[in-house]
């Protein structure tokens, strides 16, 4: 009941066909076996990674990262003293604090990411794991499963232990840092909630809870599924059959389907200028003040870096310049790049666009770092006049630009670059070529 066999080893009479999410080729996925991983033969898109007992794998790091958060949350996580007066902190107040300063919205915005939703997250795939190892499935597994692909990208908590460290390095040299046991279970939580999100099987997953129905009748593969009429379910992978209208719903996991995103281009458009003007505000009021011996100086984004740097921390003046200016900037020019030559998209650089798009979507949370380190040093640094740190009004639509930025490489459909390419398969079947951990074809 514990060790599922692969789909590929139950289904003997058809082969399993996927369009991939990134350029739409039909392809049929080939036999895997554990720690090896199938990819797209036309972009390189990683469909599907097989791993050896995925569900005690996942349970088994998801309970280990509940079982760190709760710790994390009892004990202490930081604490500073200098001269006499000194600060202790639990991990929550890093959220808490800012509401006493006046930031409701981003207290929310960092209570979700770091705590909330990881948690939902891995009661969900403990949930999950538990269904598929009971004779009968618990119920709402199947919209629990469906809610795992949607709150992945808002998991932050490896970005917050990187704002902690940001955070420790600024004020090293004007306190003494006690580092407390919160803060060491902490670190093992987000490295358990970065191991569970990447030990999901989300293929097996899928045909555990619901097998696999036939492919359409008439599907080809070495075509992209569009001109067909079909699609992709971008939670379960199925490929779907559309209506005249281009739509859907999943046979096997109730998402509707698409031949393309809906305004993919304009609600990208239309996010990257919300974007670009919250960006003003974020750079021109400061982000925190900063009180040393009753002298009160606001430190703006670009401030605080040529003030980091003019005292010999180039290595976190670094972080905080990539994070919060190029980071930004970068992801809004690509995205802008990206929705300008979509409509025109020459066939030979589709593939360079597609990787473009993945580094976009793959950098754009680490943005966040410059709010956590304000989080983080405004709860801790409360020593009235002699030393405090309070968010400023940049905080808000730093965090909106964070946000909103996501939500444009998510509203923005990769397939179109795509879209009027003539170019076949490089295989010469139409099977996806797996491999292994390393790297190479087995």
């Amino acid at each position: 009941m514990t060790h599922h066999p692969a789909p590929e080893t139950q289904l003997t009479t058809r082969r399993r066909l996927r369009a991939c999410h990134e350029c739409d080729w039909v392809m049929a996925l080939p036999p895997l076996k554990p720690r090896e991983q199938a990819d797209c033969v036309r972009c390189g898109h990683p469909l599907v990674k097989r791993h050896s007992y995925p569900a005690q794998r996942s349970m088994s790091l998801a309970l280990g990262a509940l079982i760190a958060l709760l710790l994390a949350l009892l004990f202490p996580f930081i604490s500073f003293s200098t001269r006499g007066i000194g600060n202790e902190i639990e991990v929550t107040q890093s959220a808490t604090e800012l509401v006493v300063y006046g930031q409701p919205v981003v207290a929310l915005v960092v209570m979700l990411a770091v705590f909330v939703l990881p948690a939902l997250y891995l009661v969900a795939v403990v949930w999950l794991q538990c269904s598929l190892m009971l004779p009968r499935r618990l119920p709402w597994s199947h919209g629990i499963a469906r809610s795992l692909s949607h709150i992945a990208p808002w998991l932050m908590a490896d970005v917050f232990i990187v704002g902690t460290m940001v955070s420790l390095i600024k004020i090293a040299g004007l306190a003494d840092i006690t580092i407390g046991i919160g803060f060491w279970a902490f670190i093992a939580y987000a490295l358990l909630l970065l191991a569970t999100t990447l030990s999901l099987d989300t293929d097996w997953l899928w045909f555990s809870l619901s097998g696999e129905p036939l492919a359409p009748e008439g599907t080809r593969t070495g075509e992209t599924a569009a001109p067909q009429n079909l699609t992709g379910c971008s939670v379960c992978g199925l490929i779907g059959r559309l209506n005249a209208n281009g739509k859907g719903i999943c046979e096997r996991c109730g998402e509707r389907l698409h031949t393309r995103r809906p305004a993919s281009v304009q609600r990208c458009w239309a996010l990257l200028a919300t974007a670009a003007v919250l960006y003003i505000p974020a750079n021109i009021y400061p982000i925190m003040y900063t009180t040393t011996l009753g002298s009160e100086s606001p430190n703006t984004i670009i401030g605080g870096v040529i003030y980091l740097a003019s005292h010999g921390s180039w290595p976190v003046a670094i972080i905080i310049f990539v994070a919060s200016v190029i980071v930004p900037i970068g992801k809004i020019l690509a995205l802008v790049w990206l929705c300008l030559v979509a409509p025109r998209a020459a066939d030979m650089r589709a593939l360079t666009r597609t990787r473009l798009y993945r580094l976009t979507e793959l950098i754009g949370r680490w943005s966040m770092v410059d709010v956590f380190v304000v989080a983080i040093l405004s709860a801790l640094i409360h020593a009235g006049a002699l030393m405090s740190v309070t968010p400023g009004a940049a905080a808000l639509p730093f965090a909106g630009v964070v946000v909103v930025t996501m939500l444009a490489a998510m509203s923005f459909d990769p397939r179109i670059l795509w879209d009027g390419s003539e170019s076949r398969s490089p295989q010469r079947d139409d099977t996806v070529a797996p491999v292994d951990e390393q790297g190479s074809t087995p």
